[in-house]
C-alpha cells in the first residue's frame, strides 16, 4: 500500500506516489523473474504484461535491466508482425526476450491477441532450440 499524506495532490498528480507504485511493481517483477530463473525445474519464463508506453507500464524497465543477453529480434520481429496485423501502434510495444541465469526470458503484451501471436509465431517454433541452446 502506498499512502501519500498531502492536501494539494489527488491520484492524478500525485506524481511522487506514482513514482513509489511503479519502482515497488518492477522490484515485485524483478523478484518473481529471480525466484523463477533461480529454480533448476525452470527453463523459460514468459511475462505478459506492462510492455506499453503507459505510467503504468514497468514490466520492460524491470526485466531489461536484469539481461544479461537480448534477444533484439525478438522484439524486432514481434513488432515487425504486428505492424502486419494492426499497423503504426505496433510500435508502442516493448516486448523484449533474453537470457538471465541462463534461462529463456520472453517479456510479452497482455492482449489475448499479442499473446496468440508471440506464442504462436515466435516462442512456441523456437522455445525446444533456445533452451537446448543454453544446456550447451
Amino acid at each position: 500500500m502506498v499512502i501519500t499524506c498531502s492536501d494539494t495532490r489527488t491520484q492524478e498528480t500525485d506524481t511522487s506516489g506514482q513514482l513509489i507504485r511503479k519502482l515497488l511493481e518492477e522490484q515485485q517483477i524483478q523478484l518473481w523473474i529471480a525466484l523463477g530463473t533461480s529454480n533448476e525445474h525452470v527453463q523459460a519464463v514468459i511475462i505478459n504484461g506492462g510492455t506499453g508506453i503507459s505510467r503504468r507500464d514497468s514490466t520492460f524497465e524491470a526485466v531489461d535491466e536484469m539481461l544479461e543477453k537480448r534477444l533484439s529480434g525478438f522484439g524486432e520481429i514481434f513488432r515487425y508482425l504486428t505492424y502486419q496485423e494492426i499497423g503504426s501502434p505496433a510500435i508502442m510495444t516493448r516486448a523484449t526476450a533474453g537470457i538471465i541465469n541462463g534461462r529463456v526470458l520472453f517479456s510479452i503484451p497482455g492482449s489475448e491477441n499479442a499473446v496468440r501471436l508471440a506464442m504462436q509465431k515466435l516462442i512456441l517454433p523456437e522455445l525446444g532450440h533456445l533452451v537446448k541452446e543454453l544446456s550447451k
